[in-house]
């Protein structure tokens, strides 16, 4: 057999094959480095990402609210001192309203002659604006003043349905209010019969119907979410789904609309009532004409006050539904709701200074029994409240 030959590699051969080697050694170190690298990259991000999750966590479990990051750092809605200064407006509203309406219901309790039936509506919303500036008005300002809401999930909802339940029996009393005295106003001549029941009745409807239309988020029709700056909870108005369009529709038509229109109709009939009796000129006519322009008067500034407060946020939900795609700045969307938290105080105010017997006792209950006004004349004012109860229950001009 003949043995092949090999013929004997040169020294340039042997140095390009260990360039070779030494190259191709080379690639798999780098490829080996970086695969470490891309390894260690990948766990740096899986911790970052488990360490913010379970940052999120931890502060969804002290808040029993699921939330995202930028929940927690509204510093982007509104700077830090913006928000003390909301939690300084809203505090003085609150603290204004609870002492003013804390006010008109205890001096009602204490003097008898203020216990008619036609002040019962009056009482009546001075308890609901009490329950918006406790439950809504200060709980705002605590949140404010941490700078996000703090209160949870469970906080959210309860809080806009206390607002809402206060508010929408405010609203409502408002409307009794406006239907007692244009029945009573707008008709000078004759006995109007108005007995306890049906004041009774005028206190229980506002609170059956805002409990009506209030209780159904917290069964699924419907929701409550943070508003404005996101410091405060209300109706859900932005959700587009079927369920949650129809129950705002429906709330803004009989929770709104409905009381609106009751309002501007009796607003209406007063006005014109005062534009007739005006005309009167008969010297036992002139001092129904007085005591009627007193009350309607007190009646249409607060109707005009409560609507000045409350329809731009009834506007701004209107809006929302309407036009899902309108955007609206929070700090402007807050707006709306600290307009109607300030109704709280303007009420008890119009009660006050425009009703002679509210404003005696109100003033003497502040100053500790000191009257801050001068003792008037009989018969220098009529008494804003015309009517007088008979032994027959029944209310005749005075």
């Amino acid at each position: 057999m003949g043995c092949a030959y090999f013929p004997p590699r040169s020294e340039e051969d042997r140095d390009e094959e260990g360039v070779k080697g030494r190259q191709e050694a080379g690639r798999q170190e780098a490829g080996r480095q970086e695969a470490g690298r891309k390894e260690e990259q990948s766990e740096g991000e899986v911790r970052e990402d488990k360490d913010e999750d379970e940052m999120v966590e931890r502060r969804a479990e002290n808040s029993d609210v699921a939330v995202t990051r930028h929940q927690f750092m509204n510093d982007t809605i509104i700077s830090r001192f913006g928000y003390t200064i909301l939690a300084v407006i809203i505090g003085f509203f609150s603290v204004c309203g609870i002492i003013l309406n804390v006010t008109v219901i205890v001096v009602t309790l204490r003097h008898r002659q203020l216990r008619q039936p036609l002040n019962f509506a009056l009482v009546n919303l001075a308890v609901a604006d009490l329950g918006c500036a406790v439950f809504g008005g200060l709980p705002t300002m605590v949140t404010n003043g941490m700078g996000y809401f703090s209160l949870g999930r469970v906080g959210c909802v309860l809080e806009g349905f206390a607002v809402a339940f206060f508010g929408i029996a405010g609203l409502c009393s408002v409307a009794i209010i406006a239907v007692e005295r244009s029945l009573v106003v707008c008709r000078p001549v004759g006995l109007v019969t108005f007995q306890t029941r049906h004041a009774v009745m005028g206190v229980m409807v506002p609170w059956l119907w805002s409990f009506l239309w209030n209780t159904p988020p917290l069964f699924g029709w419907g929701g409550f979410e943070l508003e404005g700056v996101r410091t405060s909870c209300a109706p859900d108005w932005y959700t587009r789904d079927p369920g949650n369009i129809s129950y705002i529709t429906c709330y803004f038509l009989f929770c709104f609309a409905l009381p609106f229109s009751v309002i501007i109709v009796s607003y209406i009939r007063l006005l014109r009532t005062l534009r007739q009796v005006s005309k009167l000129k008969m010297s036992e006519g002139g001092s129904t004409a007085r005591a009627e322009m007193q009350v309607a008067c007190m009646v249409v500034v607060m109707v005009m006050a409560f609507l000045l407060t409350w329809l731009p946020y009834a506007a701004f939900a209107l809006a929302v539904i309407f036009d899902p795609t309108l955007y609206i700045d929070p700090i402007i969307a807050t707006v709306p709701m600290y307009l109607a938290k300030s109704s709280t105080v303007v009420n008890p105010i119009i009660y006050i200074f425009m009703n002679r017997q509210f404003r005696e006792h109100a003033v003497a209950f502040l100053l500790c029994g000191r009257s801050g006004w001068s003792t008037e004349p009989a018969g220098s004012e009529v008494d804003t409240a015309i009517t007088s109860i008979t032994r027959r229950n029944r209310v005749t001009p005075s």
